[in-house]
């Protein structure tokens, strides 16, 4: 797969928001999964562009419990939860 820069996924993300296509049709016309379109979709919901600027990777112990913790009080999911807290789901 190939990376995608913050203002292409941006552009990518408006194109769903404005247009009238899917997260599928999007997805196959670029070559990415549809669930990755999704998670954008809603980090940027969330964060706006800030969710795709260059961000810390390195989260403390406590941080990441906290996180879980929110997640399992709330019932969200990993991908919802990682868009609230603007992080990437695997490093929760």
């Amino acid at each position: 797969m190939a990376k995608f820069t913050a203002d292409e996924k941006i552009q990518i993300v408006l194109r769903y928001l404005n247009g009238n296509e899917s997260y599928r049709e999007i997805g196959k016309a670029i070559g990415i999964s549809s669930t990755i379109i999704l998670n954008w979709v809603n980090q940027y919901k969330q964060n706006g562009v800030e969710a795709f600027l260059k961000r810390c990777t390195n989260y403390t112990q406590q941080f990441k419990l906290d996180v879980l913790n929110f997640m399992i009080e709330n019932g969200m999911s990993l991908f919802e939860t990682a868009a609230i807290f603007n992080i990437p789901a695997p490093s929760i």
